[in-house]
Order: structure tokens, then C-alpha cells, then sequence
């Protein structure tokens, strides 16, 4: 699997909840969020989309917009209303479809909205690794896979978690390696757009098992020791090694998780000679044994 579909899949994307949005007027809506992933779809219209600190992001139609940790953020109209008016209060008009603004007025937004949580237990990490913000525009993909994914959350079919759940690691996977055109420092999809880097990067995450070093993963990017090692850590945000470490760290707690694995076969799995190694390497890492990152998980 690919560093990014690998990221993805072990982020474990699970829908929360899908709606329509239909605005009109002058409008404002605000959450103040826990950081769990939001994105949006203009279908028609325009709207301003900010994260809390940053800067207003214009979208209209066919825009789509992702947020993987969306502590805060206000959807408002292309004019907003002043900061002293009250923020928007949503009616429910029918399941999952939802009006905001004035009634009297005509439509300017038409939205698909979804929220969705990573069920890893190491998400903040990966997480870490990610885009900020991604904005993407004529996103014809994307839209239709927010559609699917509005639908199937809808529909109370035979399989809907396991379906919902394929069609957000696909949203996901789509919505990044489209944002890879124009990366942001630092992160993955910097590493990945760098095609040196990207041979490294690939390396680890198709062998974690092997007891990498520097020397070695500069090899495979055809560059010295210093160069790569300077150049990786600028674009990932982390050393090579803390990567490598950070890596087996968020596969060895996905497999703690699954609870059918001896330590042992988890330290081999990741690169560890012995268990003791491995439970060693992981208190140090996360500040718990394995036994102990457990029992605290099983009360989460």
C-alpha cells in the first residue's frame, strides 16, 4: 500500500453525520469543533469558509473544502453579516436537509456538508502529517463521492458502516493526492510531491519490518547522508528516524487494538528483535507499556 492510502486506512474514517444545507441572505454558521474532519461541497452559489485564525476561503460551485481537524470554523454568506448580528440558527426542513438564512430572500448557497471521525488511536500523529486546509476547485470527483456518501448515510442498507466507511477513506485519499499539485510546508503530500523523498517514504511504509537508517534511505533517494536528511526533515516535519519510529509506533497501536497478535509478532512485524525491545521502544514513544495502553484504550 501507498504512504497515503496506508495513512488513510489507518485513520479508520467513520461517518458522524451528512446533511443539505440550502441558505439564503445573509447568513452566518459557527461550530466551535473537537477537532473532528468537516468538509463541503458548493453545488451552487457561493459561501465564505473560515478556520478559526486564518484567513476567509471564497468558495462557489464546485468548490470542495476539507478540514481533517476542525477545532473551529464559521460557513457564511458571500457577505456576511456584521460581528455584532446573532450567528445563524439552522432549520430542519427535512431529513438531513437544513435552511439557514433569511426565508423571504433567494437562494445564494446549496451545500453538502459532512462530518466524520478517525477512530485510530494514533490520529493526532497522522493527522499531523496532513494538509491544514485542502481546497480544491471544480472538484467533479469529489462532489460526486460527497454525494455517495450523503446517500448511503441515508439509506439503512445491509453493510452501511463498511460501505460509508470505503467511500470516506476514498474521499479522503482522492481529496489529498489532488492537493499534492499544490502542497503545503511541512507534511506528507510534500514529501511525496518531492520524487526523491517519495522513494524513501515508499520504502518505509512497504517494509516497516526493516531496521532502517539514515544512510540507508538516503541511498535509496540518491542523496548524501546530510542533504537528505536536511531535505526530508523540512518537507515531512519530522527527522527520517522519527518518522520511521512514528510509523511502527501508529501500526504497532492499530495491532495492540485488534488484541490477536503475541508481542512478539508485533515487534517483528515493525522492526523490533524481541518483544522487550519492542514494549521498551513503545513506553518511550508514548509514555505507556503496551499492556498499559491497552487497558487505558478499552475505557476510551
Amino acid at each position: 500500500m501507498d504512504p497515503l492510502s496506508s495513512i488513510v486506512t489507518l485513520l479508520k474514517p467513520k461517518a458522524d453525520f451528512s446533511k443539505v444545507v440550502q441558505a439564503a441572505g445573509t447568513w452566518r454558521i459557527r461550530r466551535e469543533e473537537i477537532g473532528s474532519p468537516f468538509y463541503c461541497v458548493v453545488l451552487k452559489g457561493s459561501c465564505e469558509f473560515t478556520l478559526k485564525g486564518d484567513e476567509p476561503v471564497y468558495l462557489t460551485a464546485g468548490d470542495f473544502v476539507l478540514a481533517p481537524e476542525a477545532h473551529a470554523f464559521t460557513v457564511t454568506s458571500s457577505h456576511p453579516p456584521s460581528l455584532d448580528e446573532a450567528d445563524t440558527v439552522p432549520i430542519k426542513t427535512a431529513v438531513s436537509t437544513y435552511f439557514v438564512g433569511e426565508a423571504e430572500r433567494a437562494l445564494n448557497a446549496y451545500l453538502l456538508i459532512g462530518h466524520c471521525q478517525f477512530e485510530a488511536p494514533d490520529s493526532k500523529l497522522l493527522v499531523s502529517l496532513l494538509p491544514k486546509l485542502v481546497h480544491i476547485r471544480a472538484a467533479t470527483r469529489l462532489t460526486a463521492l460527497v454525494e455517495l456518501v450523503i446517500e448511503e448515510s441515508l439509506a439503512q442498507r445491509p453493510g452501511r458502516e463498511v460501505v460509508l466507511a470505503r467511500l470516506l477513506e476514498i474521499l479522503l485519499i482522492e481529496a489529498f493526492r489532488t492537493k499534492m499539485d499544490t502542497p503545503e510546508v511541512p507534511g506528507l503530500l510534500v514529501g511525496l510531491a518531492d520524487e526523491r523523498l517519495a522513494i524513501a517514504i515508499r520504502k518505509i511504509h512497504q517494509d516497516v519490518s526493516q531496521s532502517w537508517t539514515i544512510d540507508q534511505l538516503a541511498k535509496e533517494a540518491t542523496l548524501s547522508r546530510s542533504a537528505f536528511f536536511q531535505r526530508f526533515s523540512k518537507a515531512v516535519g519530522y527527522t527520517p528516524m522519527e518518522y520511521v519510529i512514528a510509523w511502527r509506533m501508529a501500526i504497532a497501536k492499530d495491532l495492540l487494538r485488534r488484541q490477536t497478535f503475541t508481542m512478539a509478532t508485533i515487534a517483528e512485524r515493525i522492526g523490533y528483535q524481541s518483544a522487550s525491545a519492542f514494549s521498551s521502544a513503545f513506553k518511550k514513544h508514548t509514555g505507556l507499556s503496551p499492556s498499559k495502553f491497552l487497558s487505558e484504550d478499552d475505557f476510551q
